[in-house]
């Protein structure tokens, strides 16, 4: 079982702008529509856990549903599950360890965790095994950080980086325990 998050941040860390944009992410010119390594990514993970806010941001996207695999989202308010979207999402709430539990339960082991409340929940409690984190070249100078307070430091060891698109990194982190 592993909770992995594959996410893209700003050099300054954040992963929405100040206006809770993400049009930055797209500013780096991808003529071939590399998709970066998310496809091989997603063939690694059994489903997704994010939190509401994420989920409104990936339904205001201009595309079809873009995850072919179960998504867990964590709302204590959102009630019903949007129309159309009935066999894609599942709404979850409660505590996080009992939430997995009952995901893992279901047949769900390795879990793409998503969105940055979300993670920083996770990270709070020591619920990440692996960070995937792809920083573009560009200071946003304030927005929503991807990575918030801890009790106590959690140690990851560096496992990859790749270049991507001449100017992109992407690097690999593994929780050591």
């Amino acid at each position: 079982m592993s909770n992995i998050v594959y996410i893209a941040t700003s050099l300054d860390g954040y992963i929405a702008d100040k206006d809770n944009k993400i049009d930055w992410l797209h500013e780096i010119p991808n003529p071939e529509g590399s998709d970066m390594g998310f496809g091989a990514f997603m063939d690694r993970i059994d489903a997704l856990v994010m939190g509401r806010n994420t989920l409104e941001m990936v339904l205001s996207f201009d595309c079809d549903w873009p995850y072919p695999k179960p998504v867990f989202v964590l709302s204590n308010t959102l009630k019903q599950v949007p129309a159309g979207y009935e066999d894609k999402i599942f709404l979850v709430s409660g505590e996080l360890e009992e939430v997995v539990k009952t995901i893992n339960e279901k047949g769900y082991n390795s879990l793409y965790i998503d969105g940055g409340i979300t993670v920083q929940n996770f990270l709070k409690q020591d619920m990440i095994d692996e960070l995937i984190i792809t920083t573009i070249p560009v200071l946003l100078g304030g927005g929503i950080p991807l990575f918030g307070e801890l009790a106590s430091p959690l140690k990851f060891k560096h496992q990859e980086s790749e270049q991507l698109l001449g100017c992109i990194v992407k690097n690999t982190f593994i929780r050591t325990r």
